[in-house]
């Protein structure tokens, strides 16, 4: 299953997108589509240049300067790629665009430790929202091209423990449910579904900070996909008795 994009392709868009090359403003900032769109993860090519995230490249000027303000770039057809914010050669708020004028991802500064993200696919539906935290994700959702949620997650505000993480099918149905039910104890219910959208197995789970896990403990029951319940299991510490 993926995670959009913006919860397990981070390292994609520093490192394979390392490679493609940005000009220096002023110089020829044209690019045919090819060169700047991948297929699943959108245009990242500017995700080096964003500090935030992680990126540690600057942009320059023709000059030979770092880049200050905003620049543009286009696609050789004349229309908008890329509007971004630049301090010392880094990004700092951004807008790209495909080729047919929709909006592909727009980057912002929220507060002093807080970034969004919204990245949409080339029919204008929504893509993926996530916020940071010191550049980790804090809260994301991911949504299929028909605009149903795929996956959303949300970290406690330290990021120090989930809130809730829950997956779907496309048509809706769910796929994983887990949820903090009592926080002070740190207890979370997860509900496991069958492709065919019946329960297939659920319990409670304890967040372990010493391991930095979530173990599994006391009934955890067990579903056939008709529903019938077919057994239930133990488990201490995470360890099934």
């Amino acid at each position: 299953m993926k995670k959009v994009l913006l919860l397990l392709s981070i390292s994609f868009f520093f490192y394979g997108a390392a490679a493609q090359n940005i000009k220096p403003v002023d110089e020829d900032n044209v690019y045919e589509p090819a060169e700047v769109l991948d297929s699943v993860y959108g245009i990242t090519m500017y995700e080096k240049l964003n500090p935030q995230l992680g990126g540690d490249s600057s942009r320059n000027n023709q000059k030979g300067y770092a880049l200050q303000g905003w620049a543009k770039d286009y696609y050789k057809s004349g229309n908008l790629l890329h509007k971004g914010f630049y301090e010392d050669g880094q990004l700092k708020m951004y807008k790209n665009y495909y080729d047919n004028g929709q909006m592909e991802r727009f980057f912002k500064i929220i507060d002093f430790k807080r970034t969004s993200m919204d990245v949409f696919y080339d029919n204008g539906n929504i893509k993926a929202k996530t916020v940071f935290f010191d550049g980790d994700v804090m809260k994301s959702k991911d949504y299929y091209p028909n605009g149903q949620l795929e996956y959303e997650v949300e970290h406690a505000a330290n990021l120090e423990y989930l809130l809730y993480r829950r997956a779907y099918a496309e048509d809706g149905t769910p796929q994983d449910i887990f949820e903090l039910v009592k926080k002070k104890k740190k207890l979370y219910h997860q509900k496991l579904y069958h492709p065919n959208g019946q329960l297939q197995t659920e319990g409670s789970l304890v967040f372990n900070m010493y391991k930095f896990d979530y173990l599994r403990e006391g009934s955890w029951k067990v579903y056939d996909d008709k529903g019938k319940l077919l057994r239930t299991d133990q488990y201490v510490h995470g360890e099934k008795l």
